[in-house]
């Protein structure tokens, strides 16, 4: 049976009703946040669907794999670097840059965890969809943290649980300045199908830059194509879509 006797704390009488409120505060704050969540989501959706024909590459890994510094030095951006659990909520989208014709646009997305709660990648639902959408995925590893491997099992497993494990994707291992030369030869060894780096290092980074361009490239198929003067509007779709020589 409950109690309607009023609580005295330090001299101060507290009535039931404002205790009883609570929860009700608290069920009010989560459907308002629900809310909030669902407008955003409608906003990334009407983002993606006018980026769906560009060309776009998705940063996914563990959280605190160097994903934000990453982004910013590929796109010259000014994108939030926090050494923590978390730290980038959203998604940043960002064009390569320099930039390239056809536009390459790079998104960063929420860092994985282990044991990823499911209501927790509801909630991050519209920043997966990113990796889910892109033409490539860079897988992003923490080189230097000696749990590397199971980092990057569980990046495998929550790609796979939002549908993302068939898109094309490149294994990056950052921070590589991190490692003893012998620790480097040896992972190169365990691993010659990645491509090694370090966020900070700029020649690190253009050839990375020049890796994502040639991926695309690769697919291109050569073509003659005559352009009637009535149809000059075609001119700039095609180089805004492909490369005109």
């Amino acid at each position: 049976m409950q109690s309607y006797a009023n609580t005295r704390v330090n001299g101060q009488v507290f009535a039931p009703a404002l205790r009883d409120r609570r929860p009700e505060q608290v069920h009010d704050r989560i459907a308002e946040l629900k809310e909030q969540l669902e407008s955003v989501q409608r906003e990334y959706s009407v983002r993606r669907a006018q980026r769906q024909e560009a060309r776009r590459v998705a940063l996914v890994g563990y959280t605190n794999a160097g994903k934000s510094s990453l982004m910013r030095a590929l796109t010259g951006s000014d994108v939030y670097v926090e050494n923590k659990l978390f730290a980038t909520l959203d998604t940043t989208v960002r064009a390569l840059s320099p930039e390239v014709e056809p536009r390459v646009l790079i998104s960063d997305t929420v860092g994985f965890i282990k044991k990823l709660p499911h209501d927790l990648v509801a909630s991050f639902k519209s920043t997966l969809d990113e990796a889910s959408e892109a033409s490539l995925l860079l897988h992003v590893v923490d080189a230097s943290d000696p749990s590397w491997q199971s980092q990057l099992s569980v990046t495998r497993e929550v790609l796979a649980e939002i549908g993302a494990q068939s898109v094309p994707s490149r294994l990056v291992m950052n921070k590589v300045d991190r490692l003893s030369e012998e620790a480097l030869l040896a992972l190169r060894s365990e691993l010659p199908e990645a491509w090694f780096l370090s966020a900070k290092n700029a020649s690190d980074v253009a050839t990375l830059r020049q890796r994502i361009i040639l991926f695309f490239e690769a697919s291109y198929v050569e073509a003659e194509v005559l352009v009637p003067f009535s149809e000059q509007r075609l001119l700039a779709e095609m180089h805004a879509t492909m490369n005109v020589d």
